[in-house]
């Protein structure tokens, strides 16, 4: 569809887990579903020369402490009682995305996303270790031997990265950012934004 909604995402992102909660109920509200597109968000940072607020505000304590508050505004305002910080923070994300894009090609993209944002955010778990990533997709009934060979794949690589090129083409910085009637949305604060273009008519 041309003008399909997207969700470009990463694991690594607690403010994609937070879209990632509140997105179903605007799509309940709207009637309109987003396309989840799994990107690298540390290749769309090197693309852009971006860095995370964790790092571009480090030695801005006052900018980092309203961050903070805006997240735990945001996760109280809709509810999210479930997230924990990842202790692992920041999380190597490479062989995640990889794995979503190669759970898409196996038709399982929604338990795997819901899994892996799960135990990133909600019970985190270090899951840029291999055996952790394993025992992790087995434990939640994915095929972890077929998801984490098919990710290996040159063709799974390479769409990982079309995804990443697609998303700065669509002039995405950061994630998560949203594509809506083909105009670009940055960040989970946009999601009333986008939810009232979506409800409003056309004049």
């Amino acid at each position: 569809m041309k003008n399909e909604p997207i969700f470009y995402f990463d694991f690594g992102s607690p403010n994609a887990y937070m879209a990632y909660r509140v997105l179903p109920g605007l799509e309940k509200r709207t009637g309109v579903t987003f396309r989840p597109v799994p990107v690298l968000l540390g290749g769309l940072f090197k693309m852009t020369g971006n860095q995370s607020p964790f790092m571009a505000y480090a030695n801005v304590p006052h900018k980092m402490a309203y961050e903070r508050l805006e997240m735990e505004r945001f996760l109280k305002r809709h509810g999210l009682s479930a997230f924990r910080m990842n202790p692992h923070f920041p999380v190597n994300t490479l062989a995640l995305m990889r794995g979503a894009v190669a759970a898409e090609a196996e038709g399982i993209l929604a338990p795997y996303m819901e899994a892996m944002f799960h135990y990133m955010w909600e019970e985190p778990r270090k899951l840029d270790d291999p055996a952790v990533l394993a025992t992790t997709l087995a434990e939640t009934g994915l095929p972890a031997e077929t998801l984490m060979s098919r990710a290996q794949e040159p063709a799974i690589k390479d769409a990982l990265m079309a995804n990443t090129q697609a998303a700065y083409d669509h002039g995405a910085f950061g994630i998560p950012s949203f594509v809506v009637n083909g105009d670009l949305y940055f960040g989970k604060d946009r999601l009333d934004l986008i939810e009232k273009i979506l409800t409003t008519p056309a004049p």
